[in-house]
């Protein structure tokens, strides 16, 4: 595997990495407790009329059109690669009639070409397939424990599982920040991004328990040197890696069309922040506990001798 040929101390700087995460993921927690997330129609009650008027169109007379029709402050935004779809959320679930008349009224302002698409969808299901999520995350996170720890050691496997949740988290957070829509795609876009960064991390921990192995260090600054090294030799392929991935989510997020742009955004989202975890965060918090083993360790073996 090629390696790159500077030398950077990953591991020194690892305060500065510990608290760029932490104001980021402080940051989206507070966002989630004070607005929460901006659920669409799968997990709450109500419709989303989408209408394609095809052309771009000023948004203030499309509120006008919708509060004519009696809705109050309408929930409304632009969407298309063109700006030429308007986005209607209602806490209503609205009967074909009532979108007929959404659509009648949009054709008598922009002509015969808009076309509307409305999709009510009972909130009980999204809520279901949710928690079904969560308990899949929670099950494959036992799962991903059981195997590394086996595999390699329980540190590693513990530290996996938290740069998961990382990932996870920052994407979640931002979503919240920005208040974008969260439907069940975005479920589907998070439960990909588990995967991927478990799969970058255990790339980046199977050198560091190879060197370990090796040079069996018995000293922070050997054991520093080994981390530093092996993220150095396996930092190439993370990146290229993951820009492989990065350009097929960004491709799709610029041609994949409104129904997916979400899907597209928090996987590119989830994407850069498996490639961060997997080097500046997991494998810091692996030699900080590593290091604090082998300190009792020592301290356990000089009280024994004495």
């Amino acid at each position: 595997m090629r390696s790159v040929n500077f030398k950077f101390d990953f591991v020194g700087k690892r305060k500065l990495f510990f608290i760029l995460s932490a104001s980021i993921l402080l940051l989206g927690i507070a966002s989630l407790l004070i607005q929460g997330l901006n659920l669409g129609v799968d997990f709450v009650s109500g419709s989303r009329v989408d209408v394609s008027i095809g052309q771009e169109f000023d948004l203030e007379e499309g509120r006008a059109i919708l509060e004519k029709l009696g809705y109050e402050n309408p929930s409304i935004r632009k969407a298309g690669n063109e700006n030429e779809l308007l986005v209607f959320r209602t806490d209503e679930n609205l009967e074909v009639e009532k979108v007929n008349e959404i659509r009648d009224q949009f054709r008598e302002k922009f002509g015969e070409q808009v076309a509307v698409n409305e999709q009510t969808v009972d909130p009980i299901v999204g809520r279901e397939l949710a928690k079904n999520a969560m308990i899949s995350v929670l099950i494959a996170s036992v799962g991903i424990i059981l195997y590394v720890t086996i595999r390699f050691e329980y540190r590693f496997a513990m530290t996996a599982v938290l740069a998961l949740f990382h990932d996870a988290l920052f994407v979640i957070g931002i979503f919240s920040i920005f208040q974008w829509e969260v439907d069940l795609v975005f479920v589907a876009a998070v439960l990909t991004i588990v995967g991927y960064s478990v799969n970058d991390t255990i790339v980046v921990f199977d050198r560091i328990r190879e060197n370990i192995e090796i040079e069996q260090p018995k000293r922070w600054e050997d054991l520093k040197e080994a981390v530093n090294r092996s993220l150095q030799q396996t930092l190439v392929r993370s990146i290229n890696t993951g820009l492989t991935v990065i350009f097929a989510a960004a491709a799709l997020f610029a041609f994949g069309g409104e129904s997916i742009r979400y899907f597209s955004l928090a996987l590119l989202l989830g994407l850069f922040a498996g490639i961060y975890s997997s080097v500046f965060v997991a494998s810091q918090v692996w030699i900080t506990w590593k290091w604090k083993s082998m300190e009792r360790e020592k301290l356990k073996a000089k009280a024994v001798t004495e």
